[in-house]
């Protein structure tokens, strides 16, 4: 009977135990030196957030001006299966219309989402669907348009 080493037990433990780790990804807005959390109502204006934190990940859509917003998103992959989000944050920066400091800085979770379930029903067109047979040979049969030597482009066909 084979005899297994201890480095050969160690070795395929690491494998093992590495195949069950997840591949994680981040993605949107990573902060460097200053998060937006740190952005003080009141005292920044919209220079000293473009400043600190560079250019927003998206802006409103009604009020572009107005409300900047910082996203990110952290997300765990095992193997083959689906990404799954584990983290996710935005950071929502209102500013004031009149002299461009913040109003107001809002932190949104992951928690905080909601899920929007999409509808998998299809909406019927008008007409019949075609059986198999009837994709496959539904041009046999058809002629195709006469040739001509004088083929150009525009010209009607003779008859």
């Amino acid at each position: 009977m084979p005899r297994i080493t201890p480095i050969f037990a160690a070795v395929a433990l690491a494998a093992a135990a590495g195949a069950c780790a997840p591949t994680v990804a981040t993605q949107g807005f990573q902060a460097i030196d200053a998060k937006p959390q740190d952005v003080v109502a009141g005292t920044d204006t919209r220079e000293t957030v473009l400043a600190r934190l560079g250019s927003p990940s998206t802006t409103s859509t009604f009020e572009p001006e107005s409300v900047w917003y910082y996203l990110t998103q952290t997300t765990e992959r095992y193997t083959y299966n689906k990404p799954q989000v584990s983290q996710r944050t935005v950071t929502e920066i209102t500013f004031d219309k009149a002299d461009g400091k913040v109003a107001a800085v809002r932190t949104l979770s992951l928690a905080d989402g909601r899920e929007v379930a999409m509808e998998r029903r299809e909406t019927p067109t008008r007409g019949r669907q075609l059986t198999i047979l009837e994709q496959l040979l539904g041009n046999v049969g058809r002629g195709q348009l006469p040739r001509t030597e004088d083929d150009v482009p525009g010209q009607r066909r003779p008859d």
